[in-house]
């Protein structure tokens, strides 16, 4: 193979339109833009969304949605997850963080129920489920909220 064979792959390079520049070049007189009308003009291509003077579609549709500015987003940790731990040890966010169960805390932590405790655990989170607290407490563990 030398430099001077290598040449780009089929129809990975086209040819620039030559507009304008009479018929010859098949992009003469209108230069590929039509005959009349909004389009063919020099300032013709509007903005996104606009309707040629009618009120547009975005401004048409009335506003919707609601932002909850007191919306807490727990990091979820399932009860079964947490037999992971020895017997009657202390679980924290820190703790949970260092076994690698929890990466990313937003506002907190929140123990859900999913799964079945079977060591007595003194559990301290941001929130707790009722079906966590109950297995939690009948498996001789603690709850602590933050």
């Amino acid at each position: 193979m030398k430099l001077e064979d290598i040449t780009p792959t089929p129809g990975s390079r086209r040819k620039s339109k030559l507009l304008g520049r009479g018929k010859a070049t098949g992009h003469g007189k209108t230069s590929t833009r039509g005959m009349n009308g909004q389009g063919s003009r020099k300032s013709g291509n509007v903005r996104t969304g606009f309707e040629g003077g009618q009120t547009p579609l975005y401004r048409r549709l009335p506003k919707g949605g609601f932002k909850n500015i007191n919306h807490k987003v727990y990091t979820p940790v399932n009860v079964g997850d947490l037999n992971v731990f020895e017997d009657n040890s202390n679980v924290t966010v820190a703790s949970l963080i260092q076994k690698g169960m929890v990466k990313k805390v937003q506002d907190g932590v929140k123990i859900l129920g999913n799964g079945e405790l079977k060591k007595p655990l003194k559990i301290t989170a941001n929130a707790f489920s009722t079906s966590a607290k109950e297995k939690i407490e009948s498996a001789g563990g603690q709850v602590e909220v933050i």
